[in-house]
């Protein structure tokens, strides 16, 4: 469960005490709505099926793979199922061998989503032990799926961007700009990531 619209608005109320520039972008462009998904692993599934693809072609293979393996699907059923019949509902070698690996750890107990640290950089470290979910992927994972108040994808171009914006900056903060100047939003950075989106 992601952070809802009471807490999107307490964090960037509180924010918005500390920052002029961010308290009159909130004041004229209004709050964000949340942006929730489910917690579990099928959310991290559908990340590996949607990367590097458009949202109709995501949702076209994630349809397949439901007909294929029932919208019930587990773990175990993703691993069961051959090559050539995930082939045959898009997902190539590579993604595959995402699905596989995070099928792998939820099914012998190395991940459990229920039981994530409650420390995001421990949490962030066991989510990127899935092969192709990078630290982007986890953290989005965490504000979106779990509604962690402080996660601050600094390396989101997005983010970047939307912070040189409200900030009236010159040039797009880098990822490490990005991550020092926001230390002063702890811990209500989940709530600007979303806004900066909203801009």
């Amino acid at each position: 469960m992601g952070l809802t619209a009471d807490q999107l608005r307490a964090g960037l109320d509180h924010i918005a005490q500390a920052s002029p520039p961010l308290a009159s972008a909130i004041a004229r462009v209004g709050y964000p709505e949340p942006r929730i998904s489910a917690r579990g692993w099928r959310t991290l599934l559908r990340t590996i099926v949607g990367q590097q693809v458009s949202v109709a072609a995501a949702r076209s293979v994630w349809t397949k793979l439901e007909v294929l393996l029932g919208e019930g699907m587990t773990p175990h059923d993703v691993l069961s199922a051959s090559f050539d019949d995930l082939r045959g509902c898009g997902l190539s070698r590579q993604k595959q061998g995402y699905a596989r690996s995070l099928c792998e750890l939820v099914a012998d107990g190395t991940l459990q989503f229920d039981a994530l640290p409650n420390e995001d950089e421990a949490a962030i470290a066991q989510l990127t032990q899935i092969k192709g979910i990078g630290r982007w992927s986890a953290e989005i994972y965490l504000l979106f799926a779990e509604g962690r108040p402080d996660i601050w994808p600094a390396g989101d171009l997005a983010v970047q961007i939307g912070l040189g914006k409200l900030l009236g900056l010159d040039a797009r903060p880098d990822e490490k700009t990005t991550r020092t100047m926001a230390e002063i939003w702890r811990p209500h950075r989940g709530a600007l990531a979303i806004f900066t989106w909203h801009c």
